[in-house]
C-alpha cells in the first residue's frame, strides 16, 4: 500500500521482452539495505516487485496483464519513473490510499503554466462516471493529487512547484499516457451504490 507521495525519481536503464511479460530495469536511486528481493515498490502508480538486484540497478517484471492496463509498453531508455515504497504502520498517510493496481490511462490534453503552479488537463481512455468528483484525490503516475474539475471523459488537477519539479511531472507534453489508479474508496462505494440499486 501506498500514499502517492513519491520519494525518489529514477530512469529506465533496460528494457527486455520475457515472452509476453517486460522487464524493467532501473537505475537504483535508494541507499544500500533500502531495498529488497521481492519487495513491491509503486513505479508510476503500479505496484512491481523487484527480481533482481545488482550494484546501482535494479529490476522488475511487468505481466502482460499489467501491459494492458497501464502505459508501461509506452517506456522508452532513459524515460524518469516515480518511485515510492510501500508504507509503514507508523507513518503519516500524508496522500491518500494508492494500491499501485492502475484503473486506466489518460492523455494529456493541455497545460497551462499559472505564474508559479501548473493546470494539466487529462482525458481518461475509459468513462470516469462516479469515480471522480470535484476536490476527490486520484493517483497519476503514482502521485496523490486533488481534482479541481471533472465531466464523464476529462479532468484538471492542479501542481503545486515542488510536485512539479520532484516528480516526472516536469518531463510530460501534451499527448503523452499517463497511469490513472482512483480512489479505492470511491471504488468500494460506487460498488455498493450498484449492488443496492439492483436489490
Amino acid at each position: 500500500m501506498f500514499t502517492g507521495i513519491v520519494e525518489y525519481t529514477t530512469k529506465v536503464y533496460q528494457l527486455n521482452r520475457e515472452k509476453n511479460n517486460l522487464c524493467i530495469t532501473f537505475h537504483n536511486p535508494f541507499c544500500k539495505n533500502e531495498i529488497k528481493i521481492n519487495q513491491s515498490i509503486c513505479h508510476n502508480g503500479i505496484c512491481l516487485s523487484i527480481v533482481n538486484i545488482h550494484k546501482k540497478i535494479y529490476s522488475v517484471i511487468a505481466s502482460e496483464e499489467t501491459l494492458l492496463c497501464s502505459n508501461l509498453n509506452f517506456l522508452r531508455i532513459q524515460d524518469e519513473v516515480n518511485l515510492e515504497r510501500g508504507i509503514l504502520l507508523q507513518n503519516r498517510l500524508n496522500g491518500h490510499i494508492v494500491k499501485g493496481h492502475v484503473d486506466t490511462i489518460a492523455t494529456i490534453i493541455k497545460i497551462e503554466n499559472r505564474n508559479g503552479s501548473w493546470l494539466f488537463f487529462f482525458k481518461s481512455k475509459n468513462k470516469l462516471n462516479h469515480l471522480v468528483v470535484k476536490k476527490g484525490s486520484i493517483a497519476i503516475n503514482g502521485i496523490s493529487l486533488t481534482i479541481i474539475t471533472c465531466d464523464r471523459y476529462t479532468f484538471k488537477v492542479s501542481i503545486l512547484p515542488y510536485t512539479y519539479e520532484n516528480t516526472n511531472l516536469h518531463m510530460m507534453n501534451v499527448g503523452d499516457i499517463v497511469n490513472v489508479e482512483f480512489d479505492i474508496l470511491g471504488k468500494y462505494i460506487k460498488k455498493y451504490c450498484k449492488k443496492y440499486k439492483n436489490l
